[in-house]
């Protein structure tokens, strides 16, 4: 039986490790969201042991791409032929979506961003790592707080006939003002209403101030699956949000674009271990480089107790190293 030849992406971020593959005719053929849970290795070896496990004997991985927070964690286990941001990422994976894609609006579990295209090329964009309002983990803490579960938020929001103004700018003051919403008797449904107002409230202030969001607007990231979320952003934007069929796993998507790309136009030869090289023992450890004045923080991953290879420098001494 011949052998499927497919392409991976891997995301890395602080919630989930996403996984997709890609055929040549980049169909996606597997795809995989996993909780992190602050053990990025194990997630990655989670993931792929369970690709091999499946389908790993009829499949050839001809090329891997990393993106996310832990892409140089990731690219160290794999062997990765690709690493790129996760703005170089969303971006190529939508554009592959929906070629004529002017704004994409992302938002995860700990962070958001949102990319503005030009002529299919990115000209503007900004991130949010710092405030948790503007996040998925927001959502999801007050989920659990009024007693629902976060995939039931959305169809609660759209039930809403009256949703309450919620302070929106810092999750501590949202979760205090939607606690005395819930004081003076107003409804979850319209509690929930709100506070998916106050999210897209504070997405656009923080990350949309002064720019201009054009249509085609594209919504990616876990958030994505929230109706209510994209029925507020819909409101607020005044035009309709598209979602993309694997708006959970775009920035694993764009990279194994990438991947395919980078190999096809380079030797045709991957850079990846294998499934075999899973097995072993991976461990993580840092230093400080005294080399100079700016003593950067050097990663090490070892596997087995072999270093496999080294980031964090500034001037290159350490990278690429083992």
């Amino acid at each position: 039986m011949n052998r499927i030849k497919c392409y991976m992406g891997i995301d890395v971020g602080s919630v989930s490790t996403n996984i997709t593959l890609i055929d040549e005719e980049n169909n996606v053929l597997d795809k995989q969201y996993l909780r992190t849970e602050g053990q990025p290795i194990e997630s990655i070896r989670k993931g792929l042991k369970d690709i091999d496990r499946r389908i790993g004997k009829n499949i050839v991985v001809s090329g891997v791409g990393a993106t996310g927070s832990g892409r140089q964690l990731a690219a160290a286990i794999v062997g990765a032929d690709v690493v790129k941001n996760e703005i170089t990422a969303h971006a190529v994976a939508a554009q592959k979506t929906i070629p004529d894609v002017r704004t994409i609006i992302e938002i995860g579990g700990q962070d958001s961003k949102i990319i503005l295209l030009k002529n299919q090329v990115v000209h503007d964009f900004a991130m949010n790592t710092v405030c948790a309002a503007g996040t998925g983990s927001f959502l999801d803490r007050q989920a659990s707080r009024i007693g629902i579960a976060i995939e039931d938020f959305g169809s609660y929001a759209l039930k809403s006939k009256n949703p309450v103004r919620i302070a929106g700018r810092c999750a501590v003051f949202a979760e205090s003002d939607m606690i005395h919403k819930q004081q003076m008797g107003h409804s979850r449904e319209d509690i929930i209403g709100g506070l998916c107002d106050a999210l897209v409230r504070n997405y656009l202030a923080n990350l949309a101030k002064g720019k201009r969001l054009d249509s085609p607007i594209v919504f990616q990231g876990g958030v994505a699956a929230n109706i209510g979320i994209v029925r507020a952003f819909e409101k607020a934007l005044g035009v309709g949000i598209i979602i993309p069929e694997h708006f959970d796993v775009m920035g694993a998507y764009g990279v194994a674009l990438l991947a395919r790309e980078s190999v096809q136009d380079a030797s045709g030869k991957t850079q990846f271990n294998g499934f075999d090289k899973l097995n072993g023992s991976y461990t993580t450890e840092s230093r400080e480089c005294s080399g100079c004045s700016n003593c950067c923080e050097i990663v090490q991953i070892t596997l087995d107790d072999d270093p496999v290879a080294c980031w964090g420098d500034k001037c290159g001494k350490w990278s690429g190293t083992a």
